[in-house]
C-alpha cells in the first residue's frame, strides 16, 4: 500500500477530490439559493426520464448533490473513513471507476424501481388526468401544491422529484470495504459496541431491503443504496474472475 498522511491533506487523490467537489457543490447549492434564488439540486438532481426536467447530464451531477448539512456529512464521512483504504488497495484509477459504477448502477436502479411505478400510475389513470398532470403539475408543485387525487398526486411528485447524493456510491464502498475486509472491527457511535465488517455490510442491506419493500413512498431512495452495493459487489466479482489482485 501506499503511505499517506493523516488528516484531510493525507488522503489519497480520488478520495481527496471527491470530498472536495462535494463541499463546493453544497457551498455552491447555498450560495446559489441565497444570492440568485436558484435551486441547484433542482436543476442538477436526477429526474425521471419522463420527466420535462430530465437531463442527461443529470445522471452524473446528481451525484455531487445533497439536501443540507447532516446527509453529506455522513457521506463524506463514511468515504473519509473507509475510501482510503480501499484507494490504497486498488490504485486511484480502479477506486474511482468502482466509485462511479457504485453511483450509476445505484441510479439506474432508483430508475428501474421508478419506471416501473410510473408504468402502474399510467395504466390506472385516465388520459385526460395524465395530461392535466403532464401540463399543470410542475407548476403547481413549485407553487407548492398537489392535485388531491392520490395517485394524480404521486405521478406529479414522481416526476417532478429529483434523487440527490452520494450515498449510492458511498454504500458500494461500504460493501467494498465489508467484502475485503470482512473480519475487521469496527466500533459504532450507535449503538456502542465492536462489530465485525462483513456483519455491518449484511445488516445494512438487510434494513435498507425492508426500507425498500416497507416504505416505498420515503424520501430516502433506499432502492439507490441497494443498487450501489449490488453494482459494487457485481464488479468486485467480474475483477476477481479476470485480473491478479491482492484481495
Amino acid at each position: 500500500m501506499n503511505g499517506y498522511g493523516r488528516g484531510f491533506l493525507g488522503l489519497p487523490p480520488v478520495v481527496k477530490n471527491i470530498i472536495m467537489l462535494n463541499v463546493l457543490m453544497i457551498l455552491a447549492y447555498y450560495a446559489a439559493r441565497s444570492v440568485f434564488g436558484v435551486d441547484l439540486n433542482a436543476l442538477l438532481g436526477l429526474y425521471f426520464p419522463k420527466s420535462a426536467a430530465f437531463k442527461p447530464l443529470q445522471i452524473v451531477t446528481h451525484m455531487f448533490m445533497h439536501g443540507g448539512f447532516m446527509h453529506i456529512f455522513f457521506n463524506m464521512y463514511a468515504l473519509f473513513i473507509f475510501g482510503p483504504i480501499l484507494e490504497n488497495v486498488w490504485g486511484p484509477k480502479r477506486f474511482f471507476i468502482f466509485y462511479m459504477v457504485c453511483g450509476l448502477g445505484a441510479a439506474f436502479t432508483y430508475e428501474t424501481v421508478i419506471f416501473f411505478e410510473y408504468n402502474h400510475l399510467v395504466q390506472i389513470l385516465s388520459p385526460e388526468n395524465i395530461q392535466l398532470v403532464l401540463k399543470e403539475g410542475t407548476a403547481y408543485f413549485n407553487q407548492g401544491k398537489v392535485f388531491t387525487d392520490p395517485d394524480m398526486q404521486s405521478l406529479q411528485i414522481l416526476l417532478n422529484t429529483p434523487v440527490i447524493g452520494a450515498s449510492g456510491a458511498i454504500f458500494g464502498v461500504l460493501l467494498a470495504f465489508g467484502v475485503l475486509f470482512p473480519n475487521t472491527q469496527l466500533f459504532l457511535l450507535f449503538p456502542p459496541m465492536p462489530i465485525r465488517a462483513k456483519y455491518l455490510v449484511i445488516g445494512y442491506g438487510a434494513l435498507e431491503l425492508f426500507l425498500a419493500v416497507t416504505q416505498p413512498g420515503s424520501n430516502i431512495a433506499h432502492a439507490a443504496h441497494l443498487g450501489g452495493m449490488l453494482f459494487g459487489y457485481i464488479l468486485i466479482r467480474y475483477w476477481r474472475k479476470t485480473t491478479n489482485t491482492l484481495y
